[in-house]
């Protein structure tokens, strides 16, 4: 899918910015940036896009996303209802690769920086102690102004580059600029997907939603998403089935194959497995464990 391409709000006078946001959801636009990005959850849970990888979100989640990588968080359908109690909060930082001067990056001494945004264009979870620090000097940077809010984007910047608490999410990926038109039409077969993901969506019936022949529709698919639509489709699935198995412990496993969109129990156990590399009732067998 082609993601659409983001200008982020800042202050044309400054390469980076900080800012904490609340709002009834976290979009629903797929996009991408020149801007590396560091984007903590406060709030907020769902599914999560990053370049080719399809995963679910909680409250808590920590993220670097590299420059011009895709990405989106759609939250989940509770939050787009309009209850005013029901809100996605998140702290963002976001600053250019060579937001201290391109000379800078040449120097010796930054190697190690310039590695950390060449690795970061895959996107990486953070964990452990790393984590913490950077949600600290985060909520900071929120408040802080001039030289201190560069000081603390740069201490964020020399932990990461010396941290191994960063996991890899994305295996790879290669933006392609796109027009208006285009943005609309992949984001228009992209919610349906999302809005149709339990039902029985043919191809015929998303090559109409792109207004595209089958034939093309799979071709223009695979090259935008680098999958084929039925994976694709199966794999929105097995998210959501992720989360139920997590969070709906009074279900059974045969309750959430058919909520998901599985048409037999041997099935989804078949894709759970390609996908995840255990079965559904091991996956929950191991958050139990772990909760």
């Amino acid at each position: 899918m082609k993601p659409h391409f983001h200008l982020v709000p800042r202050n044309a006078e400054f390469p980076y910015l900080c800012r904490q946001h609340t709002l009834p959801n976290l979009g629903t636009v797929w996009h991408y940036h020149p801007e590396i990005e560091l984007h903590y959850i406060i709030r907020g849970e769902g599914m999560r896009f990053v370049g080719d990888n399809i995963s679910s979100f909680d409250a808590g989640e920590l993220l670097l996303l590299g420059e011009n990588l895709p990405h989106m968080w759609r939250c989940s359908p509770k939050y787009f209802l309009g209850n005013p109690n029901i809100t996605a909060e998140a702290i963002v930082v976001q600053f250019l690769p060579d937001f201290m001067g391109k000379d800078f990056m040449l120097k010796r001494e930054v190697a190690a920086v310039h590695s950390l945004f060449e690795r970061a264009k895959h996107g990486y979870v953070v964990y452990g102690d790393t984590k913490q620090k950077l949600v600290a000097l985060m909520q900071r940077s929120v408040s802080a102004e001039g030289l201190d809010r560069l000081v603390l984007i740069m201490n964020m910047i020399h932990i990461l580059a010396n941290s191994s608490e960063l996991t890899q999410i994305a295996t790879g990926w290669t933006t392609r600029h796109v027009n208006h038109e285009e943005s609309a039409r992949i984001n228009e077969v992209y919610h349906y997907i999302l809005a149709r993901y339990r039902e029985d969506i043919s191809l015929q019936e998303i090559a109409s939603v792109a207004h595209l022949s089958v034939t093309s529709f799979c071709r223009y698919f695979k090259m935008m998403t680098k999958k084929t639509f039925k994976d694709f489709l199966i794999e929105v699935r097995i998210s959501h089935a992720k989360r139920m198995l997590i969070e709906s412990r009074q279900h059974t496993t045969e309750a959430i194959c058919f909520e998901c969109g599985f048409s037999n129990r041997s099935n989804f156990f078949r894709h759970f497995k390609r996908f995840v590399g255990c079965t559904p009732v091991a996956y929950k067998r191991r958050y139990t464990f772990n909760a």
